[in-house]
Formats: structure tokens, C-alpha cells, sequence
């Protein structure tokens, strides 16, 4: 079986935790943030679980040696 290779572009935006949960963190929160309330921005900085099944597996098959 050959070595597989990890995507990097998932790599960047998501973490396997210790109990194999995917987390990530909220879209939108690098550009055009005059226009949004200070509490939308302290909720798209937060980290977060990823709550798809579906998502998580694909994400996982992914990030082979994580």
C-alpha cells in the first residue's frame, strides 16, 4: 500500500482532536469586518466541532496521519 499524501489546503483549516472530533473555526472572519457586529466577529474567531458526520469522515480521509 503506498504512503498517501495529506491535503494541505485541510491541513490549514482543520484539527483532529484528542478524542478524534474535527475541529475548525469560523468562515469570513479575515476581511470586510467594519460591516459586522463585534459579537458576530468573537463568534467566527472561536473554534469550533464539526457537527456532520458525513463532513468529518471526508475531512479525516484527508488528513491520513492525523
Amino acid at each position: 500500500m503506498p504512503k498517501l499524501k495529506t491535503k494541505k489546503s485541510v491541513k490549514k483549516r482543520f484539527k483532529i482532536t484528542g478524542t478524534g472530533k474535527v475541529k475548525h473555526f469560523g468562515s469570513g472572519g479575515s476581511h470586510l469586518l467594519s460591516k459586522k457586529s463585534p459579537k458576530r466577529k468573537r463568534r467566527i474567531k472561536k473554534a469550533s466541532i464539526l457537527k456532520g458526520k458525513g463532513d468529518a469522515k471526508t475531512v479525516k480521509r484527508l488528513l491520513p496521519y492525523k
